[in-house]
């Protein structure tokens, strides 16, 4: 029943290697609905972000200048998803960006939506959070609560949330348990060591 409260969690990166963190976004899911819970912070990196992501999502160094650092938010990270079940559309990315500056961090479980969506929607021609929103009509809706486009962390953690809910909400209960399960990318990780 771990979909049944989950924290959506997006990032955005600065494009160096390993990347840092220049934006997150959090939406807390209850029972396939926003709770209302949400946070959002644009965050200094250590190192410049590349004029490449910039292209992608639009935040320059100017925007972040005045911006907490990474360590500066990790307790408000910590406290809402510390322990908890997370979504992301691929997911791993999620874990690593935020796990390498806050080792402390350890959801429950990680429901990647990528996984989700091949999974209950075979045979499309691709699996990216923007094709899967437009597929499904779900970016104008993600666009009409965030006011934002894609490559925001917001936009994104909003479209994921709508992707998250479209795809579990047609399946009964033991169908939801079964597939947020096998989208668990930890769940397998811990299986693999058994």
């Amino acid at each position: 029943m771990m979909w049944e409260k989950a924290w959506v969690v997006d990032v955005e990166g600065n494009g160096a290697t390993p990347p840092e963190i220049v934006e997150i976004a959090l939406m807390e899911l209850v029972n396939l609905q926003p709770s209302g819970r949400a946070f959002h912070w644009l965050v200094k990196p250590e190192r410049p972000i590349s004029a490449a992501v910039t292209r992608i999502h639009g935040i320059t160094d100017d925007d972040v200048d005045d911006a907490p650092s990474i360590d500066d938010i990790a307790e408000d990270i910590v406290r809402w998803t510390d322990g908890r079940v997370i979504i992301g559309h691929n997911v791993r990315v999620e874990l690593d960006a935020i796990g390498r500056p806050i080792p402390e961090w350890k959801p429950s479980a990680a429901i990647d939506t990528l996984k989700l969506a091949r999974a209950l929607r075979p045979g499309l021609d691709s699996y990216s959070l923007e094709n899967l929103g437009a597929t499904l009509g779900l970016t104008a809706e993600a666009e009409r609560q965030t006011g934002l486009k894609q490559h925001s962390a917001q936009f994104d953690v909003a479209l994921t949330a709508l992707l998250f809910t479209t795809l579990l909400a047609p399946l009964d209960r033991e169908g939801r348990d079964f597939r947020s399960r096998e989208a668990d990318i930890l769940f397998k990780a811990q299986e693999s060591f058994l």
